[in-house]
Order: structure tokens, then sequence, then C-alpha cells
């Protein structure tokens, strides 16, 4: 019986992997794919980020753009500056935002600010430009040179290695049911 707990607990922790694993938040994947170690929710990071690293109001590659809450955004929003294409365009990597837990890679991210000054943001949304206003705090500059890689999870794996570790839990219970 002590065989089952322990193999029924070795499935719930790799279940919970899996539903982790599915889909990505902003912030997750923004530390996945620089150095930046700042947690939390995406509206705290700009206030994380003071004394740690630099922040302002251009846009460079490889900093983050920190978005303010609003109401499309009740925890704001972070993405990663791939490119800066022009004073008042950009091309960013994030996730979470067209689609649920989702990746998008060179979205475009455009400076609507009457300033000119990147506070506030519109950004891609789907194969179109969103309509929607985000209001941003500015810049988090990374300490050295961006890493920018691609995240390491592998979700097909992941999926195939917990339905094969069910298969031998439901094999075990059998054998201890039998026992």
């Amino acid at each position: 019986m002590g065989r089952i707990y322990l193999a029924l607990a070795v499935i719930a922790c790799a279940f919970s992997s899996v539903a982790e694993a599915r889909g990505w938040q902003c912030v997750t994947y923004a530390r996945s794919i620089t150095d930046f170690s700042i947690r939390g929710n995406a509206h705290t990071w700009w206030t994380q980020a003071e004394g740690r690293y630099e922040r302002g109001r251009e846009p460079a590659a490889g900093a983050i753009m920190a978005f303010k809450r609003n109401a499309g955004s009740r925890l704001g929003h972070v993405a990663v500056v791939k490119e800066v294409v022009s004073d008042r365009e950009l091309i960013i990597d994030h996730a979470n935002w067209t689609v649920r837990g989702g990746v998008e890679r060179n979205a475009r991210a455009i400076d609507v600010s009457e300033a000119g000054d990147w506070s506030a943001v519109r950004v891609s949304y789907g194969s179109g430009m969103g309509t929607r206003v985000n209001p941003i705090y500015g810049f988090i500059y990374a300490n050295d040179a961006p890493r920018m890689v691609e995240p390491t999870v592998q979700f097909a794996k992941v999926d195939r290695a917990v339905f094969k570790l069910g298969d031998e839990v439901r094999a075990l219970a059998a054998a201890e049911s039998a026992l």
C-alpha cells in the first residue's frame, strides 16, 4: 500500500508541473529568456528594479518594458524588447497577451503617447494592431548584455512522461490489489 501512496504523490507532482508548463505568464517568460531576477506580479517590477537595475524612458534591446496596471491588465504586464525599429516602434517578445499562456515573438509595440516619451503604447494583438492604449512605467535595463534565449521547457516530452508514469502507477496498483 505504501508504494501506491508514493506513486500517487509522484503523479500529483508531475501533473502539477505539467499544469504549470502548459502556459506562460509574462513574468516567468521574461525571466526565462533574460537574466532579470525580479519576481512577483508584473506591475511590481518597476518598483522592485529601483536600486537593482537602471530604469528609464528610452527603449533598448534586452530591456524589460514594464506596463502599469489598467482595466485590461489588472496585474500589469512585462515584455522583453527585442529590437528598436524607430523612435516610436519596437519589436518585443512576451507571453500571455493575445492567447492565454501563449508566447508571442516579434510582436509590435508602438509609442502612442502625446509627448513621444513611451508612457503609453499599443501592442499587436494576433495578426493586427491592438486598439487598447496601455500605460507603461518605462524600461528596465539589464545590468550586462542581454541574454535573450529560448526557454528550455519541452511541453510534449513532459506530457508523455506523465502519461507513462500514470501507466506505471496503474500497473503498481493492480499488482498491489492482487496481493
